[in-house]
């Protein structure tokens, strides 16, 4: 895990981050080509991967414990010694852009797109995280290089291993890999990223496109991953829209039949984080639906949780959370990123607690300045009118 993503990148370099997580899979010194890099870790039925975001760019393998070390091998030649053949960056452009193109192809990816972009306009964390055409064809194996250069650092890194290994076969194993390129690298600070800036502009978009079912994306601003209102975040996202039973969906869904698709979710950075919900549904409902969501929302800020409501709402948290760390895929995850973006590692045990004392008044009172911070929408469907929606997200 690296600690680099689209918010470190100026608007002519937005999208190297993730076109740099591509092409470190076209082979390196021990595995020169792309086909030698997947076939090493396909060849023992591992499967190997890699996610960009805004502030942490990863690279995964799950394999075979007895396979550790190939895992190790592999991974760290990746990074530590990519070919970045020039050739090989121009074939790679266009895979991005056809990437690029199926997003804005699919409904359900364009209206997030847009919708990060009402919520920090002007700025990168609203930019599309894979790029734009003209910036990913402007990607030289140089740029690769320098990104890497600038931003992979012993000081940037985390490796997280989760599974049933020896703790000091590991240990020896990443400082045989890691070891000699870490001692040529001394410590050095990487300049932060620019800080969120408050939304601006009009805070509605609505995207006229021929489609058989309109997609809307709605939120606010809300507590990063830094604050301590985060757990209180938590609690809400649950009661309002997380599984079967959160008030969207019994509301929306059950009870009024409006939408196919109703939730909530919470997107969290350092300095900033949105509290968002997904509607897709028929258009001719589109701005009933959208109405009938911000209701829910306000039906929060206005009235305390009920105590059964609260209790399953934490109950539900924590539940998740310790049924997802079963998983070692969501273990190694877990430990990693903390360790990589907040410096440390909550033990399960903590976030359990934290989940639990959340109260029914740090509830309302988050939803509360949620609504006064002003909601932003995102609309994508066949409509001629904004009208309706502009009234919807009025508060």
């Amino acid at each position: 895990m690296v600690a680099v993503g689209s918010r470190y990148e100026t608007e002519s370099e937005s999208g190297i981050s993730h076109f740099v997580e591509h092409m470190v899979f076209k082979g390196g010194k021990r595995y020169p080509t792309a086909r030698d890099v997947s076939e090493a870790i396909e060849g023992v039925g591992g499967v190997l991967n890699a996610a960009t975001d805004r502030e942490a760019t990863v690279f995964w393998t799950r394999v075979p414990v007895a396979k550790l070390g190939l895992a190790v091998s592999v991974l760290s030649d990746m990074l530590l010694s990519p070919a970045l053949d020039a050739a090989e960056v121009i074939k790679e452009r266009q895979v991005v852009i056809e990437e690029l193109r199926m997003y804005q192809d699919n409904p359900q990816d364009y209206v997030q797109i847009a919708f990060d972009a009402l919520m920090w306009p002007e700025h990168p964390l609203g930019w599309d995280v894979a790029g734009r055409e003209e910036t990913v064809l402007s990607f030289t194996a140089d740029d690769c290089r320098r990104h890497l250069e600038q931003h992979l650092l012993p000081s940037t890194m985390v490796v997280s291993i989760a599974g049933g290994f020896e703790t000091a076969e590991a240990m020896g194993m990443i400082d045989d890999a890691i070891g000699p390129w870490a001692a040529k690298h001394p410590a050095a600070a990487v300049a932060p990223p620019p800080p969120a800036t408050p939304p601006s502009g009009p805070p509605l978009r609505v995207i006229r496109r021929s489609a058989e079912q309109a997609n809307i994306l709605v939120g606010a601003r809300a507590p990063s991953y830094n604050d301590p209102d985060r757990h209180v975040a938590e609690i809400l996202n649950v009661i309002l829209g997380e599984g079967m039973s959160s008030r969207l969906f019994l509301e929306l869904r059950e009870h009024r039949g409006l939408v196919y698709d109703v939730h909530s979710f919470m997107s969290r950075m350092a300095d900033t984080g949105v509290l968002g919900i997904g509607l897709a549904c028929e258009p001719r409902h589109a701005a009933t639906a959208l109405e009938a969501a911000v209701v829910e929302l306000r039906k929060l800020a206005e009235a305390p949780v009920g105590d059964p409501e609260l209790t399953k709402a934490r109950e539900y948290a924590k539940g998740r959370l310790l049924l997802q760390l079963e998983s070692t895929s969501a273990l190694c995850e877990y430990a990693g990123q903390q360790l990589l973006l907040q410096g440390e590692i909550i033990e399960p045990e903590e976030l359990v607690a934290r989940l639990e004392s959340v109260e029914a008044a740090q509830v309302s009172e988050l939803a509360g300045r949620l609504l006064s911070a002003g909601l932003r929408a995102a609309v994508v469907g066949p409509f001629r009118s904004e009208t309706r929606f502009e009234k919807a997200i009025a508060v």
